[in-house]
């Protein structure tokens, strides 16, 4: 017997009501723009599947655009039609990638992810985010030029999810948390699944995350490079937020990290 929507939602309803059980509920990808009563923005929200973790050495395999509209004061209006397209890379995929995205050599012979499509999808765009942009953006500024004259934020960094009341920061972690499902680590998944956590009110500040990702990535911010570091000194790097280059874009083979224009001195 086939139960319509109401139905299932009482019965998760009464399931929550019990207080022994939580209901995670899939995903629904919001729906098209609507009109803005004053100022708005474009936004972009991006992924990618890579073979590996350094630019220059791995290659995208997998790259999803969804586009959206956005007011000043960080509301979501709604959504635009998305990008999604596979790349055959020319190296076989590694199986540690295919058992975290599902990709492998088949699924993705023959694919070809144009930079001219991307670059013409992408331009209108004020403001590009990805959940982890330290990583995305470096893969996509060297795939297209048009990613190199945006400005960028970061949905992972930007946001203190742990100010809001999550034990964490990953997109899988968050979503649970919100109370939503999706199929992980496909790129136009991913997307969808960041944009619904960036328009919800965060439970403590009752603000959307999209409004705290603006008022961080409006700030001024200093790039800190530990040059010459001792190899032993890595974790403690890593707990003070530091991340690791490869060097592979014309960076420093250094460790960085990114901190407040007022916190430079300190």
């Amino acid at each position: 017997m086939e139960l319509d929507e109401a139905e299932l939602e009482r019965m998760a309803g009464l399931l929550e009501a019990s207080g022994r059980y939580r209901v995670l509920r899939k995903l629904q990808p919001r729906a098209a723009a609507s009109a803005a009563a004053g100022p708005s923005r474009n936004g972009l929200f991006v992924d990618v599947e890579t073979t590996g973790l350094e630019p220059g050495r791995h290659e995208i395999i997998e790259l999803a655009m969804v586009p959206f509209t956005y007011t000043l004061d960080g509301e979501l209006l709604g959504l635009g039609e998305p990008f999604h397209g596979l790349r055959e890379p020319s190296h076989p995929i590694p199986p540690e990638i295919n058992a975290i995205t599902g990709l492998d050599d088949a699924a993705v012979a023959g694919h070809v992810i144009a930079a001219e499509d991307v670059q013409a999808f992408a331009a209108p765009a004020h403001l590009v985010i990805a959940h982890n942009a330290a990583f995305d953006r470096k893969f996509l500024e060297l795939f297209c030029e048009v990613f190199t004259t945006k400005a960028w934020a970061c949905s992972m960094s930007q946001v203190d999810w742990v100010a809001e009341g999550y034990e964490g920061t990953k997109l899988g972690y968050l979503a649970a948390a919100a109370g939503f499902f999706y199929e992980r680590h496909r790129a136009s998944h991913d997307c969808h699944a960041a944009i619904e956590l960036l328009a919800r009110p965060l439970p403590k500040s009752g603000r959307t995350g999209l409004s705290h990702l603006l008022d961080a990535a409006r700030k001024p911010t200093i790039r800190i490079w530990a040059e010459n570091s001792p190899f032993d000194l890595k974790d403690l790097l890593k707990g003070r937020g530091y991340r690791w280059s490869a060097g592979d874009d014309g960076a420093p083979r250094a460790w960085w990290t990114d901190v407040a224009e007022p916190d430079h001195a300190a």
